[in-house]
Parts: C-alpha cells; structure tokens; sequence
C-alpha cells in the first residue's frame, strides 16, 4: 500500500572526501528537521512551512546505504551500465524515504535510484522527471594555515568547478534543477585551527563570551575561517554568505583520529558551550536559506513554462500528457517542502483539466487534435476480464493475442495483493505511462486521484502519516555512529492530532469518485473485450457470451468499487471518533470467516471500530421515543467535541452502506435477499404484478425454440449468478462464497454504518440502518433479534409521517413476538400500535377524501383493509388470558366523538342517558362489554362527577356509531365530559380529557363535552337551611329535609358530610324531626324504611366551625330504591351561619339598680323586622320593660335601635355556687333579603303551577334567585322596606338564554332518539318542545307581568326567626354614690330655680357652704371567686374642679372604710345604713360667671403599705391606682350645672363721646350699685 507521510522531505548533497561526516552527523541529525520556514509566494500570501526534513544524500553513494553508519563514502564516478540502467524518473523534487526505501508517492525500487556523480547529469528533456539535490555541502577538514593553502584550498575550488554552473550562464532549464552550495570547515580538537578565534578583529565574535574576549591578535594573522569567506564568499555587494566552521569537541572524536600533535604556542583560545550553540544555530539558519531560495528558483521557472505551454493549447501538437508532467512537477515541489495544499490544488486543477480534455474529444470526435488520444482500454483490466470469463465457462477460450487459460487443470490463482489496495500511486509507473502516452483514461483518473487522497491524508494528519514519521526519526537517530554520543537529544515528536474535517473531504471525493470511475470501468472493459474478440460467435452461443461478458464486467466493478470504499475506510481511520458499541449479538463480534475490512488491510491494528456489544435491553411496556439507546451522549463527547467529528462519521458512515449496496446487488444475483422484498405489503394490495412479453411475435416455431432453450438458458444463467469471477478482492469473493458469510458481512457493514451514523448525529440514516437489520433479521427467521431492532426503530417512522413503512414492519413485529410467545408485549406493543396506525391511516384518509371529494383521486396511498383484518380479534382473543387490561387510547381507534344534543330524562324516574356518537377506524366490528362515560364537575366544594353506562353489551362497527349511555345518579350542575371507556374482555379503549381544557381546543377529539343536568320539580329532592331558633351559648344547628317527591320509596339512606374546611358535623347528637323515624343512625348515616311519595323528612344536627366562616356547605348522598330499581342522589347546599343582628350594651349601675341599654342592629345589607324582645330573667336579677312598640321595628344598617332595660336584684336569694345569674335576650326577627327570596320563589312555582315548564320550576327558582342574590343592591333594599314593595326593574337586561345553555326537553330528547334508545325507556314525559329560549322567555315575561312585588305582611310571617343572646351582669364589690348638697342656710341669690334649665343661681365669690353626701352598697357583688365581702375596704375621695371656676374649702380629701360583712346579717350590710353613710362640709367659691358644672368627686380604694417618712413604722395611706377591687361611682351631680352672675343691682353709664375730651372720650361707667346679695361674699 501507498505510504503517505506527514512531513516533507528534500535532499541535500554532501561531498566528504576527508571523511569528517560521521563526526558532523551527530550534532546535525538531533537538529533536523527544519522547522518554522516562510516563503513568500508568487501568487499569494506569505506561506509557512512547519516542518521540512532533509535527506542528506551522499555524493556518488548508492541509495540504499545513504543511512548506513559507516564512515563516508568517497566520491565514485557512475559506471556506464549504472547510467544505463537508470530509469529517467527524476522530477527535481524528492519526498521522504523511510528505511531505505522511497518514501514519495511512487515509492519505485531503491535499485533504479540514480547515482550522482562529480560529473554532469544527462537532463531530461521534460522538466519535472529530474530529482536533484536543493543544496550541495563540501566537508572539509583543514587542521592548520599551511594545509589550507598547500591542498585544500585548490582542493574546493575544483569542488566549486565541477559542481556549480556558472552564474552567467544559467539557463531556463537548468532554473529546474537550481540548487545553492555551502562550505563546511569542520575543526578537530587539538589542531592550529581548534586554537584560533572565529574572528581576529578587535571586537571579538558576538557569541564568544568566555574570557579569551580580551585576547588581541596581530593584525597580521587571519583565522582560518576569514580566509575562507575572502576566497570563496565573493566580494559583491549582493554575495551570499557560503562559508560555515563547526568545531568538535574533543569528547566526540574518536581516539583514532583525535591528533596527537599539540600546537607548540598554545593561544588560550577555548570554545565554550554558547559558542557552539551559537555556530550551529546559524548553520541551520544557512540550510533554511540556501534550500529556500533554490525552490524559489525552481517554483518561479516551473510557473513560467507552465504559462507558456498552456498558452500553445490550442496550436498543432499540444499534449495534455506533456503539459500535465510539467504541471505536476511543480504540484510535487510543493509536496516536497510542505506546502501540501498548494500541491493539491495543482492537482485538482489537472483532473480539471483531464475532464475538460475528455469533453472536448468526445465533442470533436477526434482525439488527436485535442491533447492527444489515450489508450482505449488498460491492459490490466482487459487481462483480468478475460480470465474472469474463462472461470465462467468453465473451461477454454480463446483470445485474440492471448494464449488458452485453462482454469480447470491447475489451481486458483491468488489475487495480487493491490486487488486490496486499489488506489495508489506506486501501483504502476504511471508517471512513465503518462509521458509515454501509454495511458488509458481509467489509469489516469486512478493516478490523479491517489495523489489527491496522498495529499490530503498528510494534511489530515492521518494515522499512517504520523506512525511513518515516527520511523523516519527514529531512523535518522540511527545514523549516528556508534560510540559517539549525539550533542542534542532527540526532539519528541508531538502528538498532533488528527484533523477530522480533511479526512471527512477524502471520504467525501471518494464517494464522488467511485460512482465516476465504475462508469469508466466499465466502458473500458467492454472496450477491451469487444476489441479482443477473435471470432463471431455462432448465434446460439452469442447471448451466452453477452451474459458472461456483463457477469464479468458487474463483477469487476463491484469488486474495484467494494475496494476503494474498504481502503479509504482503512486510512480514514482515527481513534477520535467515539464510535458505540456494535448493535450486533455477542457471537457476530467474534472472528469468523469473513475477515473485518480493516483486519485485511492492517493486520497489527486494531480501532474503535472493533467494540464489544453490550448486553441488550429489555423490552419496556411502551415503545421508546426520541434517542436511541445505543446513541452516544457522554459527557466526554457532550462537552467537548472535535471539529469534523461529525462530518468524518457521515461520510464514513456513506461508504460503509456503498460498502453494503455493492454487496446487497451481488446478493440478488444469487437469490439472496436483504428482506425487504418480502415485507408484508400495507398499502399496495391492489396491484398486480406484471409479466414482462417479448414484442417479437414471429411464429408459432420461434416461441417453441424459445420454449426448449428456457432450461438451457436458466441453468446458464444460474452458473452466471453464482459465479465470483472477476471478483477481486479476498473480503468481497469469501462473502460471495455462501449465503452465511453473505449475511454476516452485510450485517457488519450495516452495523458499522449505523454507528457511524450515530456518532454523526444522522438520526435518519441511523433509523434507516436499524430497520435494515430488523428487515434482515426478521428475514432469516431470528426474530429474537428482529423483534430488538423493531422494537427501537418502529417509533421513528411513526413520527416521521412513514405510515405505510410504520405498519408494515407494526406487522412484521407482531408476528416476530407471537413466534417468542411473548403474549404481553405481543398485545401491548405490537397489536395495540398496529391498530391504532391502521386507525391513524383511515383518519387521514377521511380527512383527505373530505379535502379531495371535488376531485378525482388522492396521491396519497393508504393501507388496505384486508391486510389489517383480523388483528382486532386476535387483540381481544388473547388479552383475555392477561392480567393487566390493554388500555389503548379511545381516540386513536376512533374519531368524531360528540355528544348527540342535551340529556334525556325519564318519566317516572330520577334517571338520565346521553347519547354519545363515534366513527369507527377499525376495519372489523366487535362487541364491547360496556361503554361508559363519566362527566364532571368542579365547584368551590371540590369535584364531582357522574358515570353513565350502557345496559347491554354493544356492538360496535366499521363507521359512524351510536351509543346510549344511561345513569341513575342525579346531581344538578353544569358538567363536562372527561372519560369515556369501551370495554371488550380485557381491551379498555379510554379518552380522558381535561376539565380546565377550553371547548374549542378539544374539537379534534370531543365535540361538545359540556352537559347541563337540572333537578326536576317531582323528582327527589334535598333542601339545608339554618334552623329558626338560635341560642348563641348553644351549638348551632342545621336542618336537612328530604322531599321524596314522585317516588315511593322502598329504602332509603341518607349520608350527610361536611363539605367546607373547618366544619364538623356532631352527628352524635343529630335527630329526626318529625314522625317518620331513621332505623338505623351511625355516624352521619341515617337508613328509612319505606317513605311514601310526595313526603318529607327532616335530620337536624349540631355542627361547629374551627374559625369563623359566612356560610357552609354540607354534602348529601341519598341513595334509595324503588319500583323502578335503585337510584342515588347528591347535592352539596350552601347556607350562610353569620349572625343576621348585631347587639351592643351599656350598663348603668345605680345604688337600687342596674339599667342595661342594648343596641340592636343588622349584620348585613339587608333591614330587619324586629318582631319582639325579651330579657329573660334568673335566679338572682328580676329584669323590667317599658311598654312594647305596637308594630315591628324596621332596623336599618346605619340606623340600630335601642332596648333600655332595668334590672334588680331579688331579696333573699342567696348567691351559691351553682346559682344561674344570667340573663338572655331574646329577639324575634326576620330578614328582609330572605323576605324577598321567598316571595320570589313562592311566585315562580306558582305562575308555573299549570305550565308545561313545571318541572323546571326548581331549576328556574335556582337561576332567578342567583341573579337577584348578585343585583340586589342595598338601596334597594332600603326602598323595599319602607314602601313595602320591590320593584323588579333591576332584573330587566339579564340575558336569561345564556343562564339556561345546554337545557333541552325530556319529550323533545325522546322523539330525536327514539330510533336507537332501549324500549324499557321509550316512555317521556308528555308536554310541549321546551327549550333554553322558552324557559329564557318565560321568565323575562314573569319580571315583565309582575314589576312589582309586594312584600308580605308582618302579621302573615308564621314563625319569625329567633336569637336568645345570653347577657351576663358585671360583677362590681361596691358602688359608691356622692351626691354635693348646698346648705340650706345658703340660699340662692333668685328663689326657687330658673325655669328655662332648673339650675340654681348664685353670685361670684360667694361662699356656698356644701355637705358632700356618701353611701355605697355591695349588693352587685355575685361573684363567688373574687368576691370581698369578708374584709373591710378602705377608701379615699377627693373634690376636684378647674382651678379658674372653682375655689374649694373645707376637707376635699379624706378616707372612710367600709365595714365587712357578715354571713349572719349579709343581706342586711350589703347596703349602708345611715350610720354609715357620711356627709362632708366643703366650702365652695364660684370665680366666674356663667353655667358652672359642680366639682367632680373621685373615689379610690385605699391599700396599705410601706413606712411612713419618719421612719416611725407606722403604716402611712396610699391610693391604689393600678388593682384592687372593682368599683363603680354613681355620681349624682354628674351632668348638673350652676349659674354664677355677678353682684351688680343697677348700672350708670356715659354715652357721650365729647366729654372729657381728648383721647379720653367714649362710654363709661359712672355708677355701679350692688343688688343686695353681698351676704357671705368674698372680697378683697
């Protein structure tokens, strides 16, 4: 095989003839290769060249020891048989040579290498052919001054002579073969030379940095080095530098040729280390340059003449051969420094240019005067044609030119080893071939693309590149001599990595180049044979030599085809990509005797591509959806991923299945099918298979000739099918061989494009893969293996709209799990999807002959009934002995599912059905067991719901359907459907639907899923409501009554729940009101008897609330049975438990008397009626009222009334333990909101009392009375109560239609239906056609017959509601009564009072002597547990007024105690006594004029505590402002006044403004005289 390198490689040539090479070599070669070189090209930017190796070629040495370590070979002059001999193969360029062998693309025998010699060359006369060095070394070793100038000296001039052309002289040509030179003075330890300094001038060398920088040398003496630079560098302005000294240590001489002499004068002269590094570093410098500019000589040459000859295509003679040496010599420089893309350019420019050359031939039809002709068929292949057709016949045939083949006498034979290697450049000499115009069209087209592909593996970096560098370095490093060390060590080779996306472009150009090469192939080989024929077949023995010749020729093709795919894959191959285990059982992965592609190429080498297969899963319930399990999504690849990774992968991925499409063709020559052919067809039942008649009808004889050659012609025609003649390549003729290895390789090749596909994230392709193999699997009967790949891959085509594809491998599955008896999965997966696909299909068949039924036909094509009947069967059949039911999706059998109008009630009887309308998608009609639906609700109370079920089982069949779905379950409420269920055996066909779904999203599945189900009037119904009677320190009570209705009830059962959170229902202490009794009663649940129709039952049970709640709500389940059979019943009730008053008191204690003031008023919007009042009396307090209002009390929200009630205690009731001292309020009331409610309904049903809407009465109450719970406002509430009457106004713009959507008439219903309902419910309730508009009509006429009503009179309210609010009295220890009584010896100034307020009138500063009059009681102390009836209480007082109204005198302070009491006389001392009470003289002095309120007075008990301040320990009073007891002061002057008026009886004043004069005018007082009631004043 061709070998490619990753680097690139170009000779330079050293003369050694002082054999000092193998002392050079080990500094040198560690420093190689070149690196980091920049050219400058003509045509573009600058390019760098990263890495240039250098083969370093001895001068007139043989090729094949040019790396031998030995010592230098002497110059040899080439002997004539070696000139002769050597081939003219030489293009100026050279690329790597690995262990001695060539390394270019030609890779050609060592032994035709041409030896150089000191002489000239013979040039070939076509620039390209030459291979020359680009840079000639001379190796000298001069130890000292005198040796140069005696031997050396003349010694290189004669080098420079013979080697070097003269500049002047340079020609075009030799522009092609242009190369520098360079002298390398190579210094030994111990010599003159080793003692002197590079330089001899004052300023030392920049790299020596020792100490000998300080020398001084005589001007005189010149090293030995200048001397050589002032002789051979030249003395132009432009010279290059040529000249290069590299001094050995003496460590790295051998000790033979170390010299014994020492210089007599030593010098001090010593090379250092830097020295050294420096000297060779610039020798490397040098060999950059000098190499650079030799190929800038030769690029700029090569460019020129290419500019000319293509110019002369169009003149007489112009040779595309000619030209394309010329060109590709310049492609190959390129190749040969690096510049690997701009090779392949020059290449792709040439198969350009070959195309256009072809087309321009065949246009013209002469080839001659368009490049020249070349060779109408390759030999090769017209040898191995006629070998393949001497296998075919079995014995000999004669060729023109040919001798006899006789394949039957000796043994096969082997195939060269390029059959496996097709592609690549050293196959042939096909650059000879090419300038020789010995070429055919498929050798050039084979040639142009090996270099191609050469050139883009180095640029991919390619496996075999990198593995070839790695023996070039290690067998440069073996160049050393041994026993010398190398100076550097050996540079590490990095590792680069790949570059994916130039190995993803060979892959691609392959697949673009296969196609176009068989068709040249092919033509050639036809070519070839046509050509050789060397005489007319006989006619009966022509068409089996045109059979036999096509045999071949598709043999050869597909054996060169499989050939190229295989071995691009072998060097496209990279450890980059992360290709998934293989798909394929355990036993494939093994060797067998089909050998692995990349096995037959790279025997030692192992890839990716040979993965353990991982134990496969387990089939799940359901088919897998989205990625594959075998897909790769580690986080290795997830987060990092190469660029062209997945590229790479595609296109690999792309010749593993030509690979396979090359292999499945040969396969059906031999009958051996991938399996496709025989998958069930779905959808093309109806088409006949076609027989193909001959259209040559000549006579009866020729159809019985034809008749007898028919055995003839099949036997012949098996031999051709069978036959591998032609075939190549070892991989392609053993699967050929049988029917085992056909499968196993085309089962690999699958695999590995699959995984490929994987990794390239082609999900497409990678399903398609798969279900090849499931195809092939099921085909060869492994259904284990089948039923795997289907179960991955059948998920994908449904998704992907392959509805067909989808059943028929749907069926293939099927029959693939019900031969592994695996029953489950069989129904589950393979009968359950094959259906609904089948169903999937008849929908959009449907769908589509509704679009098209204008037109004529439909493109699309559908499965046909007969390959789908009989499954459904099969499905119910064998689901019966499952455990589990088949649950399959309702709505992927059927379609159109609606409900067929409003629900039809029965007469007689709380049930209703709906009707519920399907299209069958199967292709066969079974029989369901049940079908059901079941409706939903959701309210504040939590979801409800309701199941309608068929009687009997119901046939279902292929089409439309209809089905009545019954239920005895009534509960009132706008409901939506969310289930339906048909069920046969074990199959449960289920549609669940959303109940938050809106309606219009949910048209494709469910039309019309809203159902409105109402209560009728006779029908059984249950009422809660709070009860009338309220006792705030009781529990609360609800009542519950049951009306039967038009129902005689044999049994009844009552559960009563509570529906709202908080609220607990104490049914331990529930009861029945009334004379029917409940049997049993446990735990909410109250079972009857029998309860006659049209009678009422009444639970009454207790409840409490967690928090405070406005209304609850309790949930009802009555189930009971009649005549008719058994019926059950729910309602959930709501009704408001907030208090419809609100009361407030004031308590006024007085010495004999407690006067209580309650404020009544309502707790809503709504007025109430205060019928009535009570304050019930106890076993200590009697309670007093006025007289009672003559009519109710209307009480307002903003306007509450008062209720003043005065309480006493009773004489000789001893207060125990156990005594009852509260007292209750009770208020009778009613509400006016319920008021109205109440006349509303009450005039509703009996407007409907002789209606055909009768039975909608309770339905028409529930929506009249939300409307007017939600607009009836507070004013007018308020106008209502006070004109007794309420105006239905409000009610005027409500849209009553939209209230009663979905109602429809039981009598209505029936006729609509009566065609499919059961005869059991035929009966309908008699009446005329009622619906949602009549009952909006109705009741937009009643608002219009009635605008207004009048509100009930008080007196006609049977039992008004009641709340007994229980009121306990304060207890107070004592309550004190201060009174202020002026002396009767001080009268007032005007006798008697003023008339106008009755308060007494007095003068300023008048003393008004005062007794302050204090009694208390402890009478309103009743409280056991804090009461102070036993000890003495102590209390201070104090008078107290503002300071400019009142002067006080007299004892405004003091204390007084009140004494115990005893238990002997306690009645008695509640109250004091005239001995002690006490009475207080004060003095009181008015200050001001005016109404005066007299001086308050503050009582406080007095507690003791603490010293006093002198220290005595007597216990000093404090007032006790925080504790103490509780005591109340009755304050009789509180709210009374005095009136001060001054002491003036009669007053003079002056008006007159003049008197006085001066600022003094104005009125003043002239007199002033007192009234007499001076007695007793204050003054001054």
């Amino acid at each position: 095989m061709e070998q490619p390198f990753s680097s690139s490689k170009v000779t330079v040539e050293y003369f050694d003839p002082h054999d000092v090479y193998k002392l050079l070599a080990p500094g040198l070669i560690p420093r190689l290769p070149l690196r980091d070189l920049n050219w400058q090209s003509h045509a573009g930017p600058l390019r760098s060249i990263n890495t240039l190796h250098i083969e370093l070629l001895p001068s007139g040495a043989d090729c094949s020891n040019i790396f031998t370590p030995l010592s230098s070979p002497n110059p040899k002059g080439a002997s004539s048989t070696d000139v002769a001999n050597q081939p003219a193969r030489d293009d100026g360029f050279q690329t790597a040579t690995i262990a001695g062998r060539g390394g270019s693309s030609d890779q050609v025998d060592s032994t035709l290498r041409p030896p150089a010699g000191p002489g000239k060359e013979r040039r070939h006369q076509i620039p390209g052919l030459r291979r020359t060095p680009y840079l000639k070394v001379l190796l000298i070793r001069c130890d000292d001054n005198d040796t140069y100038k005696s031997t050396t000296k003349a010694e290189i001039k004669e080098w420079i002579k013979v080697n070097t052309p003269p500049a002047q002289g340079k020609s075009g040509a030799e522009n092609h073969d242009a190369f520098e030179w360079l002298i390398i003075h190579v210094v030994l330890p111990n010599t003159v030379a080793a003692t002197q300094p590079r330089t001899t001038g004052k300023v030392p060398d920049s790299s020596d940095v020792s100490k000998t920088a300080t020398l001084k040398w005589r001007g005189s003496s010149t090293s030995l080095l200048e001397k050589l630079r002032t002789d051979f560098n030249g003395s132009g302005k432009g010279a290059v530098d040529r000249i290069r000294q590299i001094r050995i240590g003496v460590n790295d001489v051998p000790y033979s040729m170390l010299p014994r002499v020492v210089p007599a004068v030593p010098t001090g002269y010593r090379e250092t280390e830097q020295d050294s590094d420096a000297a060779w570093a610039d020798l490397i410098g040098k060999f950059k340059e000098l190499i650079l500019s030799s190929f800038d000589t030769r690029v700029t040459q090569y460019e020129e003449d290419i500019k000319e000859r293509d110019a002369q295509r169009s003149l007489p003679g112009w040779n595309f051969c000619t030209f394309f040496i010329l060109k590709e010599g310049l492609a190959r420089g390129f190749e040969s420094v690096g510049l690997v893309e701009d090779a392949l350019v020059g290449y792709d420019e040439l198969s350009v240019g070959l195309d256009t050359i072809i087309q321009e031939q065949a246009a013209a039809g002469s080839a001659e005067a368009h490049g020249g002709a070349l060779l109408p068929y390759t030999p090769d292949l017209k040898e191995t044609a006629q070998k393949a057709l001497s296998e075919i016949a079995g014995g000999t045939l004669e060729f023109e030119e040919e001798e006899a083949v006789d394949l039957q006498s000796g043994e096969k034979q082997k195939l060269d080893y390029s059959e496996s290697i097709p592609i690549t450049s050293s196959k042939k000499t096909y650059r000879e071939l090419i300038l020789a115009n010995n070429v055919s069209l498929f050798d050039f087209r084979c040639y142009i693309f090996a270099r191609q592909i050469s050139l883009l593996l180095r640029l991919g970096n390619a496996w075999s590149t990198r593995e070839e560098l790695v023996a070039k370095l290690k067998e440069q490093q073996e160049m050393v001599p041994r026993g010398v060390a190398a100076k550097t060590p050996v540079p590490k080779l990095n590792e680069e990595q790949e570059n994916l996306l130039q190995l993803a472009e060979i892959c691609k150009r392959t697949l673009e180049f296969v196609p176009a090469i068989s068709t040249v192939m092919r033509e050639d080989i036809i070519a070839a044979i046509m050509s050789a024929k060397k005489h007319e077949e006989e006619d009966g023995v022509k068409p089996v030599l045109d059979s036999m010749l096509s045999e071949v020729v598709d043999n050869m093709v597909s054996s060169f085809a499989f050939s190229v795919a295989q071995q691009i894959l072998a060097q496209t191959s990279t450890k980059a990509l992360p290709i998934p285990p293989s798909t394929l059982n355990d036993a494939h992965d093994q060797k067998t005797s089909i050998p692995d592609p990349k096995m037959t190429m790279h025997p030692a080498r192992t890839t990716s591509l040979h993965g353990q297969s991982t134990q496969r899963p387990p089939l799940s319930p359901g088919f897998p959806s989205g990625r594959l399990p075998g897909s790769i999504d580690s986080p290795a690849t997830s987060s990092f991923q190469k660029a062209g990774l997945e590229e790479l992968a595609a296109r690999r991925a792309e010749l593993y299945a030509l690979s396979r499409n090359i292999l499945e063709e040969c396969g059906k020559k031999r009958g051996w099918s991938d399996g496709w052919s025989s998958v069930p067809t779905v959808g093309e039942a109806g088409i006949v298979d076609m027989e193909e008649i001959g259209l040559d009808d000549d006579d009866d004889d020729d159809d019985d000739d034809a008749e007898k050659t028919k055995p003839a012609a099949r036997e012949t025609a098996e031999v051709l099918h069978t036959s591998v003649a032609g075939v190549g390549t070892t991989l392609l003729r053993t699967a050929l061989d049988n029917k085992d290895d056909f499968y196993r390789l085309y089962e690999t090749l699958t695999d590995k494009a699959l995984r490929h596909y994987t990794v390239a994230h082609h999900l497409h392709s990678v399903q398609a893969c798969m279900a090849d193999l499931a195809v092939l699997k099921f085909h060869l009967e492994e259904y284990k293996d089948a039923a795997y790949y289907f179960y991955r891959v059948i998920p994908f085509f449904g998704e992907s709209s392959w509805a067909l594809l989808e059943l028929s491998m749907l069926v293939m599955y099927a029959r693939c799990l019900k031969k592994l008896n695996k029953l489950d999965d069989y129904v589950n997966q393979a009968l359950r999807q094959l259906l609904c696909k089948a169903a999937a299909a008849e929908r959009d068949r449907l769908q589509q002959k509704s679009r098209f039924r204008n037109t004529l036909t439909s493109a699309t094509q559908y499965p046909e009934a007969s390959a789908i009947t009989g499954f459904l069967a099969d499905l119910i059949s064998v689901s019966a002995s499952l455990e589990k039911d088949v649950r399959i999706p309702l709505t992927s059998l059927c379609c159109d599912l609606a409900l067929d109008g409003p629900p039809f009630y029965d007469e007689g009887q709380d049930s209703f059905s709906l009707f519920l309308d399907f299209h069958s998608l199967l292709v066969d009609e079974f029989e369901a067991d049940s079908v059901s639906i079941r409706i939903t609700s959701k309210t504040a109370g939590g979801s409800r719901e309701i199941w309608l079920q068929t009687e009997k089982p119901v046939t279902i069949r292929p089409g439309p359907n209809k089905v009545r779905v019954q239920s005895t379950t009534m509960m009132a409420g706008t409901f939506e459907v969310d289930q339906v269920r048909l069920s046969s055996e074990k199959v449960l066909l289920h549609y669940e639907r959303d109940p938050n779904q809106p309606v219009d999203k949910g048209i494709a599945s469910l039309k019309n899923p809203q159902v409105a189900v109402y209560q009728r009037a006779s029908g059984l119904d249950v009422r809660l409501s709070g009860t009338k009677d309220l006792q705030l320190d009781k529990k609360k009570s609800l009542d519950l009554e049951l009306s039967t209705g038009w129902n005689a009830v044999k049994t009844c059962e009552i559960k009563i729940r509570s529906a709202t959170g908080g609220l607990r229902l104490v049914m331990s202490e529930a009861e029945v009101v009334g004379s029917t009794q409940a049997t049993k009663a446990e735990g909410g649940t109250f079972k009857f008897g029998a309860i006659p129709a049209n009678s009422s039952v009444k639970v009454r049970f207790p409840f409490t609330v967690e928090h405070d709640l406005l209304d609850v709500a309790v949930r009802a389940e009555v189930t009971y049975s009649t005549e008719r059979g058994s019926f059950t019943f729910f309602k959930t009730s709501s009704v408001p438990i907030s208090l419809a008053v609100e009361v407030n008191v004031q308590d006024i204690f007085k010495h004999n008397a407690l006067f209580s003031r309650f404020a009544v008023s309502s707790a809503s919007s709504s007025p109430l009626r205060l019928f009535k009042s009570e304050l019930l009396g106890s076993e200590v307090f009697d309670t007093h009222f006025g007289h009672s209002p003559s009519q109710p009390v209307l009480i307002f929200p903003k306007q509450p009334t008062s209720l003043l009630y005065k309480i006493t205690r009773k004489r000789g009731v001893a207060i125990g333990p156990k005594t009852n001292k509260t007292l209750y309020l009770k208020l009778y009331y009613s509400v006016l909101q319920e008021e109205i409610e109440d006349l509303f309904e009450k005039t509703i049903v009996a407007d409907l009392e002789d209606s055909p809407m009768r039975e909608y009465a309770k339905l028409i109450v529930s929506k009249v009375l939300a409307v007017v719970q939600a607009r009836l406002s507070e004013h007018e509430l308020e106008k209502a109560a006070l004109l007794g009457e309420l105006q239905t106004s409000f009610l005027g713009h409500v849209n009553w239609e939209s209230h009663f959507a979905g109602l429809g008439s039981a009598s209505n219903t029936q006729q609509q239906k009566s065609g499919t309902s059961s005869p059991a419910s035929s009966s309908s309730s008699s009446g005329e056609d009622i619906s949602s508009a009549t009952l909006a009509g109705f009741v937009t006429a009643f608002f219009t017959n009635h605008p207004f009503l009048p509100l009930p009179h008080p007196e006609s309210i049977p039992e008004p509601n009641t709340i007994v609010i229980p009121v306990d009295v304060p207890p107070v220890a004592i309550v004190h009564t201060a009174d202020l009584r002026v002396s009767s010896s001080q009268p007032p100034v005007v006798n008697g009072t003023d008339a106008s307020d009755g308060s007494p009138t007095f003068v300023i500063n008048q003393l008004l002597p005062t007794t302050l009059h204090l009694k208390w009681t402890r009478m309103w102390d009743t409280d056991l547990s804090t009461s102070s009836l036993s000890q003495d209480l102590e209390f201070g007082y104090e008078i107290t007024a503002p300071g400019d109204s009142w002067l006080l005198g007299g004892r405004r302070k003091g204390h007084f105690v009140i004494p115990a009491v005893d238990d002997d006389d306690a009645e008695e001392k509640l109250s004091s006594t005239a001995e002690t009470e006490a009475e207080i003289p004060v003095v009181l002095v008015p200050l001001r004029e005016g109404y005066l309120p007299w001086p308050g007075v503050e009582i406080r008990e007095v507690r003791a505590g603490g010293e006093n301040g002198n220290g005595t320990g007597e216990n000093s009073p404090v007032v006790n402002v925080a504790g103490g007891v509780h005591c109340e002061t009755d304050y009789r002057n509180l709210g009374e006044t005095v009136e001060v008026v001054g002491d003036r009886g009669r007053v003079t004043v002056s008006l007159d403004v003049s008197d006085g004069g001066g600022d003094r005018g104005g009125p003043m007082v002239l007199e002033c005289e007192g009234g007499g009631w001076g007695v007793g004043r204050v003054v001054a």
